[in-house]
């Protein structure tokens, strides 16, 4: 099964989505900072078979407007909402990696009516922390202005299939590859989630969740301490041996772990 387009427009800003059809119970997919929709490509294929599939590029990034004016975590759950209203979904499935599993946990929170289960994928909704914004700006920081070619891009964020996905974020432009997103509106969108504290909302999610980390985990492990404190989820895995991109890293295993979770929702 191939995908096919559709776009969302909410408030003038344009939302370009990867609709994988199916035909049962609706899976929204969001990628993480600096992202894309392509990245979802192989847990969406075989997840289609059985789900109705979405996989959304989020405002900034990838083919949806890449200018918005407002990049606050508002702005993005409330995108979560036009895609699920505009595109007919009830009662979606939400799974989201790092940042955009920060969108979906607070969408879970804020709209229970909307949300019959979360897969939350290397996401923190701890806060606030004021170092963050820099430590991201001297990510970008370090990247080629252009990379020459795709190859070279794929050594740069680590080879294998880590490097491919990053990659396949990019676009070709006059035989040199460019990142599919402003450097300065993903540094005011860290900025903008970086100046609170969402713990209260993990709290308030009520649908069963899926947390998957990986074993060299972004979070530290105080911080997943304190989420496990504040709020037990369902199901709660740790990947051995994969890093913060395992969805990328190990798809046959995360779609293991969906399809399992995705399955006991049903029963």
């Amino acid at each position: 099964m191939t995908w096919i387009e559709r776009v969302v427009e909410r408030e003038g800003v344009r939302l370009v989505c990867r609709d994988w059809g199916g035909d049962g119970p609706a899976l929204v997919l969001l990628h993480g900072l600096a992202g894309h929709a392509g990245e979802w490509d192989a847990l969406a294929r075989p997840l289609s078979s059985a789900y109705r599939v979405v996989a959304v590029d989020q405002r900034g990034h990838g083919a949806s407007d890449r200018f918005p004016s407002d990049v606050s975590r508002d702005a993005f759950v409330e995108d979560i909402v036009a895609v699920t209203d505009q595109l007919g979904l009830e009662r979606v499935v939400l799974l989201g990696q790092s940042m955009g599993g920060h969108a979906a946990i607070l969408a879970a929170a804020r709209h229970p009516e909307l949300v019959r289960g979360l897969v939350s994928i290397e996401a923190d909704v701890s806060g606030p922390d004021p170092e963050w914004p820099t430590h991201i700006r001297r990510w970008f920081d370090s990247w080629p202005t252009a990379f020459p070619s795709r190859d070279a891009a794929i050594r740069f964020f680590g080879g294998g299939a880590i490097g491919k996905g990053w990659a396949d974020g990019l676009e070709e432009r006059d035989g040199q590859w460019w990142p599919r997103f402003d450097r300065d509106v993903m540094v005011r969108s860290v900025a903008d989630a970086a100046r609170h504290s969402f713990a209260h909302e993990w709290e308030r999610v009520a649908c069963p969740t899926l947390l998957i980390l990986a074993q060299a985990s972004f979070i530290p492990p105080a911080r997943v301490d304190a989420l496990m404190r504040r709020r037990i989820p369902s199901v709660s895995v740790s990947v051995r041996e994969t890093r913060h991109d395992l969805h990328l890293e190990q798809p046959d295993i995360v779609y293991r772990l969906v399809s399992e979770f995705l399955a006991g929702l049903s029963a």
